[in-house]
């Protein structure tokens, strides 16, 4: 089977490796500069530097012949989402698609499904692939398990048993919304769990603040549609907690380095990756007021990357909420 991933970046790179392993795999990035640095280095140096890239894989940037596949798999940041589904419909109409994006759009708060919905139709095949999965050991080939979620389980079971395998295991589900605000909220969170990490506020809170973000997670998750199963699973907890607690993660080293007290424009200039829980925070902290979900984590957040809270008070602020029950 001939697989076409689109994005280049980490992740992107990492399931091209992985689906390489049994498929015909061609990965595609529009920077011509960076296709011709992968063909040169024999990997992608910039975002995982060290990983050889297969003979097999195929890397390109000319999209209408990367298009030409059996599977769509577009894992550019939440920002390209849209261009990039609108440049395949143009150049591939019909052929199915997965994405791996994860976030809210920035100025309209719409999940991924919304965002494809309007470029390919509301009858699109289509679904989310999302779970707890750093790059990095994807790449090397380590075990990770994640989820294929689509309103039609079906297409969800039919790429499952297509892509699964013993090192990247694959579960079907039919809750899209869930599965989307899992992979969006936990980024917000992780930036959290960086805060009271860089704080030194121990283990002890970091359980804590894990425990009640994924509460705040599944009554968002709940008011758009989500079932609460969901985020019990791969896609919420597992998630959650991968983010919240692993060194790999971008959005938990952002909450760090704002515990030292650097700033947001320096600490996402040091990064050097995009790290969706930035965006994604101000969409999240501005929807749960509109649909009257009460997020406090999310909105202390939101106020230490508008810079109008410090992270010390951040933390302090949320540990003096007044007692409720669970």
């Amino acid at each position: 089977m001939r697989i076409a991933v689109f994005g280049a970046g980490a992740w992107g790179t990492a399931l091209a490796l992985a689906f390489s392993r049994n498929h015909d795999v061609v990965l595609w990035s529009r920077e011509s500069v960076e296709i011709a640095a992968m063909r040169s280095d024999g990997e992608n140096r910039r975002y995982l530097p060290g990983i050889p890239l297969p003979g097999n894989l195929r890397v390109s940037d000319d999209l209408q012949s990367a298009a030409q596949a059996d599977l769509h798999l577009v894992v550019t940041p939440l920002a390209g989402l849209r261009s990039t589904a609108r440049a395949l419909q143009a150049a591939a109409p019909g052929t199915p698609l997965l994405w791996a994006c994860k976030g809210l759009e920035a100025g309209t708060a719409k999940l991924p499904h919304q965002i494809v919905a309007e470029e390919l139709g509301a009858s699109a095949a289509c679904g989310v692939l999302t779970g707890p999965s750093f790059a990095a050991e994807v790449a090397q080939g380590l075990p990770a398990a994640v989820t294929i979620a689509a309103s039609d389980i079906e297409f969800a079971r039919q790429w499952v048993h297509a892509l699964h395998d013993n090192r990247l295991r694959l579960y079907a589900n039919d809750d899209v919304v869930g599965a989307e605000v899992g992979g969006a909220v936990k980024n917000v969170m992780a930036i959290a769990a960086g805060v009271a990490d860089g704080m030194g506020f121990g283990l002890n809170a970091r359980a804590a603040l894990i425990t009640r973000g994924l509460a705040e997670i599944t009554r968002l998750g709940i008011a758009l549609g989500g079932r609460r199963d969901t985020f019990m699973g791969l896609a919420g907890l597992g998630d959650l907690v991968l983010t919240c607690t692993g060194d790999l993660s971008r959005n938990r080293r952002v909450g760090l380095l704002l515990a030292e007290g650097k700033s947001l424009p320096d600490i996402l200039a040091a990064l050097g990756h995009v790290a969706e829980g930035v965006s994604t925070t101000r969409e999240v902290a501005a929807l749960s007021e509109r649909v009257g979900v009460d997020m406090p984590i999310t909105s202390a957040v939101d106020q230490v990357l508008r810079g109008t809270l410090s992270a010390r008070d951040a933390v302090e602020q949320l540990l003096a909420r007044d007692p409720k029950q669970e």
